[in-house]
């Protein structure tokens, strides 16, 4: 009793505030901004996202009535805890090596083995991969095999030599016709015909490796290709939509099928929205297979295993690639993934080694064993923000599934996807060119003793598939390597002299927007402390030899000293490039006149200002 009056207390000093009351606080700080512009977030999908929610925003989300575990598996597959596989990938360039490398990293924590591998030759190769690998504790999942009916026999033929107990193997095989069709723009035989001999390895493999994943959906393909996160959502599960609607046709039923499919996920940084995102995927899964009628429920569930973006990594500055990949890991987890690879950090310029191997590894270790990610089912369950956002997403994505669906299916409206991916990925690009997607390192805040040409293995591909995938930092990238090259072939890279005069606060301010602005390229940056005459302030700079001089002052200033500033340094050197750091527009046309080149602000499109400087300084690129 005394404890329900203290209670009673507490809530009566802390009464509880309508929204109304926080809408009329908001809107007294704004001091009469526009609350839907300052606010209110409009993503890249067109659906709006407030800047808070509260506990009438959960009352229209139907999935909150259930538990982890449950249909429709929103709250993830596990009742009991969020334990996922910690999986590391491992290219096999040589057998032997991918071997030795597959026992270290078992022995080190990993609990599956991902093995990139073209083909196999014979059941010796096989042997030699798996030695020593325990089939019955460590799941192995093929990636990349061009020819997985060879490759399911060659394995199943080593299960039967170490005599394991079929029934407790576990991993899959990346057997996608659709991704290579997306890629190939075209099947690799005939729709019908891959879709026959996909049926008969169901049934084949059905038997001999009852808990083995034949079809891998590679919805991660879509992200890397720049995609949005309704977009990934709506045609992964179109594509996966394809199989149960061929499969169907060969005399598969639902419970045959699903049961044997994992679905690939990447994860970027948009922390809460990927949490968010694979918890809407399988919420919307579980409806698409609902209207197969399936005969046990638990087949409305999918695997996902996620993998840490490479679209949003970077060259330069990598080692913020660990931050972003222990991120995206820890969203992966919070959503609920059933397997994990991070990607090395170092991945971007090189082959990764066993120093970022192991600290991709260790990410994962630590996340389980040291911050205990694994010990509570659905950790984000009841979130304001995540549950709208995870609701939001759904019905976004299941209207964007609708039209593909409504277009025939994923096969039939692939130029409908390809279009809607390069809309996405065009956007996503001006974003970045302008800094409204700041990728640290790169197009922001860049470090200006970085050079990366000589770490480089080799220059980056061109990707000649029809789904480009590629990755957000590559244009800055290739502007500061053909920086570097230029240097070497010249003895010297180009500078940028920063003529600071004037207001302390805005010289210093602007020196360092510019300092950021033409680091993105690559250029030496010559900064100052301040002139207070022009004269030594022209004299400095033409010592300098730079070719490009920046004033750095305040818009009141700028009136009084560009003209003269202007003029001296092109008196003496015409080819000179003057630039006004901001846009005082009353005064802009007068300081054209007076020779001012250009003018750089926070409006302005970096890379392709950067672009001009490359083509006016003849740096190939």
């Amino acid at each position: 009793m005394n404890k329900e009056k203290e209670n009673s207390k507490l809530f009566h000093d802390f009464p509880a505030i309508s929204k109304q009351e926080w809408e009329d606080k908001i809107h007294v700080d704004l001091k009469g901004a526009d609350y839907e512009k300052k606010l209110v977030w409009k993503t890249s999908d067109g659906f709006k996202v407030k800047p808070y929610y509260r506990a009438e925003d959960l009352e229209n989300i139907n999935h909150l009535n259930t538990l982890p575990g449950e249909y429709p598996f929103v709250r993830g597959n596990n009742s009991e805890n969020n334990d996922w596989e910690i999986r590391q990938d491992i290219e096999v360039k040589n057998i032997s090596s991918a071997n030795k490398i597959a026992l270290k990293v078992i022995d080190k924590g990993v609990e599956a083995i991902g093995f990139k591998i073209k083909n196999f030759d014979d059941a010796k190769q096989m042997s030699q991969l798996l030695k020593g690998i325990i089939l019955e504790k460590t799941p192995i999942h093929f990636v990349s095999a061009l020819s997985y009916p060879k490759l399911m026999k060659l394995f199943c033929e080593e299960v039967n030599r170490q005599k394991a107990d079929a029934s407790k193997i576990k991993g899959s095989f990346n057997f996608d016709p659709i991704s290579y069709f997306v890629h190939k723009n075209k099947f690799n035989k005939t729709k019908d015909k891959d879709f026959e001999e996909l049926a008969i390895l169901f049934k084949e493999i059905s038997e001999k490796l009852p808990n083995f994943k034949i079809i891998n959906i590679n919805g991660q393909d879509f992200h890397d290709a720049g995609a949005s996160i309704v977009q990934e959502i709506a045609f992964t599960l179109a594509s996966t939509n394809e199989y149960l609607a061929n499969l169907t046709k060969n005399n598969l039923s639902v419970d045959d099928i699903v049961p044997k499919m994992q679905f690939t996920v990447a994860v970027g940084s948009n922390y809460f929205m990927e949490i968010a995102k694979l918890r809407a995927t399988r919420l919307l899964w579980s409806k698409i297979v609902e209207q197969y009628k399936p005969k046990n429920k638990d087949n409305s569930k999918i695997l996902i295993h996620v993998l840490t973006s490479v679209w949003n990594k970077s060259i330069y500055d990598h080692y913020v690639n660990l931050l972003r990949t222990t991120t995206e890991a820890m969203s992966g987890i919070i959503g609920g993934c059933d397997s994990l690879t991070v990607l090395p950090f170092d991945i971007t310029y090189k082959d990764s080694d066993e120093i970022s191997r192991r600290i991709a590894r260790n990410q994962q270790i630590i996340l389980k064993e040291e911050s205990f990610f694994d010990k509570v089912a659905d950790p984000s369950a009841g979130s304001y923000y995540i549950e709208n956002l995870t609701d939001l997403i759904a019905k976004n994505s299941w209207e964007l599934f609708k039209v593909v669906e409504e277009l025939g299916g994923f096969v039939k409206a692939i130029d409908f996807i390809k279009e809607k991916i390069e809309k996405s990925c065009l956007q996503k690009d001006e974003d970045i060119a302008k800094r409204k997607i700041n990728i640290l390192g790169t197009n922001q805040y860049p470090n200006l003793n970085e050079n990366m040409l000589d770490s480089m293995k080799e220059a980056p591909k061109k990707d000649k598939r029809n789904l480009k995938k590629y990755r957000g930092a590559e244009a800055y990238e290739n502007l500061r390597l053909a920086t570097e090259k230029f240097e070497k072939l010249n003895g010297k890279r180009p500078s940028v002299f920063l003529f600071t005069m004037g207001n302390l606060a805005m010289r210093k301010a602007r020196a360092t927007f510019a300092t950021n602005f033409f680091g993105c390229a690559g250029y030496k940056i010559i900064d100052n402390t301040g002139f207070k005459a022009i004269e030594d302030g022209v004299e400095t700079a033409l010592k300098s030899e730079s070719e490009i001089i920046v004033i750095c002052s305040s818009d009141k200033e700028y009136a009084e000293i560009v003209p003269p500033i202007s003029k001296a340094l092109k008196e003496k050197n015409k080819n000179i490039k003057v630039i006004v750091a901001g846009y005082p527009k009353e005064i802009i046309e007068n300081l054209t006149k007076a020779g001012v080149d250009d003018f750089i602000h926070v409006r302005t499109n970096v890379l392709e200002c950067l672009q001009k400087y490359h083509n006016l300084l003849g740096i190939n690129f």
